[in-house]
């Protein structure tokens, strides 16, 4: 009976050591900033302090969280490169504040994450991108030699990644940029800044696969969320817009050899007093692609001044060459359940290129009012096929 109990015991034990060996292996490690040597209040350059903090995480055999605490933190521009051993967290609990010292405008980015697999950003914290202090510099529209002001926070080649409850306030430039990443998650995301901040995009998406945006609220100066060549399976969900330019597809056909935009949702969205609603936009240029298989559903508009818009003429800095039309083909593009108020007249207005007329367009169940005055709106077809369904108002043009 004792050689039994014995024997039970040591099972047990065995078990006990097992488990205890699993959740070690399991619960992440963390790396607090201030361990490192950060400094909160706002003045002191972190920026070493962060990129130390990150490497030993990076190289940690297994889960690690780089833990940055309530406070505001200083940064000048860094890159957090992988790849890493694990899983890698960075948690933001505080406020990262950018410096305003224009040496630093220079730089792609001011938070870059590159080559990282299973990455993780959330917290609650703020990203302070003092957009202010650099936005008269942001004159690249009228000015072709300018340069390009910093993007608050960049992914480059990321994959398998979650991006949550985090806000943007004032970017020099766009608050998010993702390139070249597949698989990530844009959840409760805040985005602010003045209506009239130059080019500061909420989410730019490019040459990216399966992306996703949710639950998010975005007001800002340009679009709300932008999505450029190259993207493919973009769906984006619950998002209110406004102030802004809407979300839009483009723009495309700029320069030669671009990749097409293939496979974009955008579903259950508000867009609040914005300059354009949902958009797509290509250049009248030679230089061809495709963008197919977009679906825009279950939209409510209010007081946006361009509610459905397809610009094949997109020309945002005139006099433009219009000596082509756009070279760029848009096919199977379905517009359902839109409705709310346009405050322009023209609540549809589809201008397809004339060499490649739009192919397969639908409406269905269009509800756009005129609000000021109010009364009825109207549509305008150039070089666009497709069908309408359901109830229409304005009457449709297709």
């Amino acid at each position: 009976m004792g050689i039994i109990i014995s024997s039970l015991g040591r099972v047990f034990l065995l078990l006990f050591l097992l488990v205890w060996v699993t959740e070690g292996l399991t619960q992440p490690k963390f790396f607090n900033v201030m361990d490192y040597g950060a400094v909160g209040g706002g003045k002191t350059d972190n920026s070493k302090a962060f990129l130390k903090a990150w490497s030993d995480a990076c190289q940690w055999n297994g889960k690690s969280r780089v833990v940055v605490p309530q406070g505001t933190f200083k940064l000048y521009p860094v890159i957090f490169s992988g790849p890493c051993n694990g899983p890698i967290a960075f948690v933001i609990r505080g406020t990262l504040k950018a410096t305003t010292d224009p040496s630093s405008f220079s730089a792609h980015s001011w938070i870059n994450f590159r080559y990282v697999d299973e990455l993780t950003v959330s917290g609650g914290g703020t990203l302070d991108g003092q957009g202010a202090s650099a936005w008269h510099l942001n004159n690249c529209k009228s000015n072709p030699q300018c340069q390009a002001l910093p993007i608050s926070m960049s992914f480059d080649f990321v994959t398998n990644a979650i991006v949550q409850r985090i806000k943007s306030y004032d970017s020099k430039n766009a608050h998010f940029k993702v390139f070249g990443c597949h698989n990530m998650d844009f959840r409760k995301i805040r985005i602010s800044a003045p209506a009239d901040s130059p080019n500061t995009d909420g989410i730019k998406i490019g040459s990216s696969y399966r992306i996703r945006i949710a639950r998010s609220r975005i007001a800002t100066g340009d679009d709300c969320v932008a999505i450029v060549e190259g993207s493919k399976r973009i769906h984006v969900s619950k998002v209110f817009c406004g102030p802004g330019h809407g979300i839009s597809i483009g723009s495309l056909g700029g320069y030669a050899n671009e990749d097409d935009v293939v496979g974009v949702v955008v579903k259950n969205c508000t867009f609040l007093g914005t300059s354009n609603g949902v958009r797509i936009k290509t250049w009248a240029s030679p230089y061809a692609s495709k963008a197919s298989n977009f679906t825009f559903q279950d939209i409510f508009m209010d007081d946006v001044l361009n509610p459905i818009t397809i610009d094949q003429e997109y020309c945002p800095n005139p006099p433009c060459s219009q000596q082509t039309s756009s070279s760029v083909q848009i096919s199977d593009i379905t517009y359902k359940n839109i409705w709310g108020r346009s405050s322009s007249e023209v609540a549809v207005s589809l201008v397809c290129s004339k060499s490649r007329p739009c192919k397969n367009v639908v409406l269905e169940n269009i509800n756009l009012a005129h609000s000021n005055p109010p009364g009825r709106s109207s549509s305008v077809c150039l070089h666009a096929k497709g069908a309408s369904h359901g109830s229409q108002a304005p009457p449709p043009c297709l």
